[in-house]
């Protein structure tokens, strides 16, 4: 796609991230001298303040997706993706943060936990189970693919440069600067990044007002001249938002269980003591639903391009927000959205990628070979971190093969390929930290069942289209393939967990 940007945006674009290169790897080189072991660039090795973690947190929970993709399905099936994607979803994983954060941390803090497989492992005692929950976290590569999908965009469309160009330089700046920094710099790369983007949140969430003037009735009013189906709640014509089963029901659960993955609940981690959790929790969750707010610019985008076109090009889902920001604001404007936007992408990438080469290192490398390793102490420790960066530029050249193909060939969009792989994740996940909280006795058994149960139920339900019955859903929305594998894996751990106390009393 032609870049829509004007001569000067370019120009400044070009000084923008040249700018942010140099403050990221400043903060990142800072962050590497402090960083000696797999420990530290897990956990860090400075205390850092909860207010920097919670907006950490706010950062990394929000990503590309919720700033640049999530507002292209707005564009595309209005209201009804407003009140899914802006109230039900995060409403949901908001109260689902603050019940499960406290448990969490807990249990992590007791144990040494560097990672949410190391969670599972040590409060189930079973290694093989930390070994599931490692291997299975390679699902969230999809999600990386869809954050560099969308700052890939938005970097191409503001650059006016070849997509393949931006993706492969974006991938090598990125995961190379993430070989070394870890957390001590990641905390702070992510309060800046959100510092960035309340500012965007607000210029995205503002930038309609000229729209209202006849008041919200005249809004809905030129939403309904498109396409009467954008003020329609339900939306029957789109098949994410076709019925409350998928708007509701299915947010809701998803909404709770998608706190469940490592670079979110790990945050807590972070904090040094307990009574830091509180002011964490309260900064995380005000920052968090303001930044889930922004996909209603999705709505503005859509009264910009009625017809789903800018200069003479269809746009694609996915570029619908880039094509929104560098087309309709001013430069100076324009390159503070694009920042945020690159913020937001950003943010949760580093989190993904620390996660992710920290459980692959610690959870896959280190049992399964440490006896080729070096004794403890500093020879290993070297090692070990020799290894999480040779994961990371493995992870690396695996998320920019799959983003040239989503690229190239995408599927309306790559959030679906992402919720595909991510809901896997987190509805098997989320059965063994429940219980794991709260099911004081609860048995091993149950868990892992519940957790081979979703996997079985999740992708077969999506990649067969299966409908639920008596809705107009069905599992070509990763969202209710998710949400009816976490109930029927909850309806198997109680059942068996019930059937075990029976034959035991």
């Amino acid at each position: 796609m032609t870049s829509l940007a004007s001569r000067e945006m370019v120009l400044a674009g070009w000084v923008l991230v040249a700018a942010l290169v140099v403050v990221i790897l400043t903060i990142v080189i800072r962050g590497a001298r402090r960083t000696h072991s797999v420990g530290e660039y897990a956990l860090g090795s400075v205390a850092f303040s909860p207010v920097a973690v919670g907006l950490a947190l706010a950062a990394s929970m929000t990503s590309a997706a919720t700033f640049i993709i999530n507002p292209g399905f707005i564009a595309l099936y209005g209201l009804a993706g407003v009140v899914s994607f802006a109230v039900v979803l995060p409403l949901a994983a908001m109260i689902s943060l603050v019940v499960l954060t406290k448990g969490f941390r807990r249990h992590g803090q007791t144990v040494k936990a560097l990672s949410l497989a190391q969670w599972m492992g040590t409060r189930w005692q079973s290694r093989g189970y930390a070994y599931f929950f490692a291997v299975l976290s390679l699902l969230l590569v999809t999600f990386i693919v869809l954050i560099v999908v969308g700052l890939t965009k938005v970097l191409s469309a503001t650059l006016a440069v070849d997509q393949m160009i931006v993706l492969w330089v974006l991938v090598a700046f990125v995961f190379g600067y993430m070989m070394f920094g870890g957390a001590n710099s990641m905390v702070y790369t992510n309060t800046v990044q959100a510092c960035l983007m309340l500012v965007v949140a607000v210029v995205l969430l503002t930038s309609g007002h000229d729209r209202f003037a006849a008041g919200v009735g005249g809004f809905l009013e030129q939403l309904r001249a498109i396409d009467p189906d954008l003020t329609a709640v339900p939306n029957p014509d789109s098949f994410l938002f076709r019925d409350w089963f998928e708007i509701g029901f299915a947010q809701v659960v998803v909404g709770v269980a998608i706190v469940c993955q490592p670079h979110i609940i790990t945050k807590s981690l972070l904090l040094k003591t307990d009574r830091d959790v509180n002011r964490y929790l309260t900064v995380g969750v005000v920052v968090e639903l303001l930044f889930f707010s922004v996909v209603i610019a999705g709505l503005f985008a859509r009264l910009a391009f009625p017809d789903l076109t800018a200069g003479g090009q269809t746009l694609a889902m996915d570029d619908i927000i880039p094509a929104y920001v560098v087309a309709e604001f001013p430069v100076w404007i324009g390159l503070i959205v694009v920042l945020g936007l690159i913020s937001a992408g950003l943010s949760t990438l580093e989190g993904l990628i620390q996660s992710l080469g920290t459980t692959i290192t610690a959870d896959l490398v280190e049992p399964l070979a440490g006896r080729w390793l070096p004794p403890e102490g500093p020879a290993r420790d070297r090692a070990l971190i020799r290894a999480n960066r040779a994961a990371i530029a493995l992870l690396a050249v695996t998320a920019g093969v799959l983003s040239r193909d989503q690229l190239l060939d995408p599927k309306l969009s790559v959030a679906i390929f992402a919720q595909n792989g991510v809901y896997a994740f987190f509805a098997a996940a989320f059965v063994p930290i429940l219980f794991g909280m709260f099911r004081t006795g609860a048995c091993r058994a149950s868990v892992i069942a519940a957790s081979v149960t979703a996997v079985a139920v999740h992708f077969p339900m999506h990649y067969l289209d299966l409908p639920v019955p008596g809705t107009a859903s069905t599992g070509q929305n990763p969202g209710v393939a998710a949400a009816v594998a976490i109930v029927l894996s909850v309806v198997v751990a109680l059942g068996i967990d019930l059937v075990r106390r029976r034959s035991s009393a």
